[in-house]
C-alpha cells in the first residue's frame, strides 16, 4: 500500500515516520501527478493560508478535487482539515469543499493554547496535541463522528474523507493511521 503526504509545508516528516512504521510505503506528493502514484492521502497540519496557496500554484487543489472524486481517501489533520472543510469563519480563501464541515480557524486558541490531551477514539485513549487547533462549529447531515473533545467533534468522516483536529503526529500514536488504513 502506497500513502502520500501532502509535502508542501507542514509536519510532512513526522507523519512518514509513522507510515513507514506501520510498513507501508510512502511517497512526497508535490505535483498533481503524484496523485496517480497513490492509494491514499495525508493531508497534514501547518499554515492553512500557506498551503492552500501552494495548492492552487501548483495545480494541486483541481487535482485533490477529482482524486476525491474518483475515491481516493484522503485524511486532513488540522490545516489539513481546514483545507477539506465546505467553509471557514471569518476567513477570505475558498477551501476544498470536500466534506461538509465549516470550522472555525484556531478555534482552540492561538499558539500559546495548544495542549496536549487524552481522547477516546473507538473505546480507546489515545494521546493527541491541539496546535492552534480549528474547531468544527458545523456539521452536514453526512457526517459521521468519530471522537469529542469537550462536547465538540474533533474527529469525523464522510465517505473517502477523514478529518482530525488535533496533530496525532507529534505523539508518535499510530492509532489514527491504523483507522484510515483500514478505509483504504
Amino acid at each position: 500500500m502506497v500513502i502520500g503526504v501532502l509535502a508542501l509545508q507542514g509536519s510532512v516528516e513526522e507523519h512518514c515516520n509513522i507510515v513507514l512504521s506501520n510498513c507501508d510505503k510512502t511517497i512526497l506528493v508535490k505535483h498533481p501527478s503524484d496523485l496517480n502514484k497513490i492509494d491514499a492521502l495525508i493531508i497534514p497540519g501547518g499554515e492553512s493560508t500557506t498551503l492552500i496557496r501552494l495548492l492552487k500554484i501548483k495545480g494541486l487543489d483541481r487535482a485533490l478535487v477529482e482524486a476525491s472524486n474518483r475515491g481516493l481517501k484522503i485524511w486532513g489533520t488540522c490545516a489539513g482539515l481546514i483545507l477539506l472543510s465546505k467553509k471557514i469563519l471569518c476567513n477570505s480563501f475558498s477551501p476544498l469543499g470536500l466534506i461538509d464541515i465549516v470550522v472555525d480557524r484556531n478555534g482552540y486558541g492561538s499558539q500559546v493554547d495548544s495542549f496536549e490531551t487524552e481522547i477516546d477514539f473507538f473505546n480507546n485513549k489515545s494521546k493527541v496535541r491541539f496546535i492552534r487547533a480549528p474547531k468544527i462549529v458545523e456539521l452536514g447531515s453526512s457526517i459521521e463522528v468519530l471522537s469529542i473533545y469537550n462536547g465538540e467533534p474533533i474527529a469525523v468522516r464522510s465517505k473517502n474523507i477523514f478529518v482530525t483536529s488535533f496533530h496525532p503526529e507529534v505523539t508518535n500514536n499510530d492509532t489514527f493511521y491504523k483507522y484510515f488504513k483500514s478505509l483504504i
